[in-house]
């Protein structure tokens, strides 16, 4: 059992954002100490570390409370999961296009700017 902390640290994930989290339902509630800590275990820790990546990828709150809510019934089919996915691979692909047309206009500035003078 860790504190929150303790938690933080280990998945590196600030203590305000486990306390929304907790809020929010994305975690359960944690255990409390005699002193009122709270105490989380492996359970949370994993939960946890889930978010944190699903977020890294990019994935908002909606689609992982979804994903979330799937994990609890997996003899359900994949469809919603699939949609999710596709949701997001759209997105994906249209941030590479734009950072692509970013990096060309970058380019032909640097390119223009052989004489040295603006």
């Amino acid at each position: 059992m860790w504190s929150i902390g303790e938690l933080s640290k280990r998945v590196g994930v600030k203590v305000p954002t486990i306390r929304y989290y907790e809020e929010t339902g994305l975690i359960e509630p944690p255990e409390r100490s005699s002193g009122n800590q709270r105490r989380y275990g492996r359970q949370a820790m994993e939960r946890l570390a889930f978010i944190r990546h699903a977020r890294d990828l990019g994935l908002g709150i909606d689609a992982i409370r979804s994903l979330i809510e799937l994990s609890g019934h997996p003899e359900k089919p994949c469809e919603a999961a699939d949609s999710i996915a596709r949701e997001h691979l759209i997105e994906v692909r249209e941030r590479i296009a734009r950072l692509q047309r970013l990096e060309h206009e970058l380019q032909r500035i640097v390119d223009s700017c052989d004489s040295g003078a603006v």
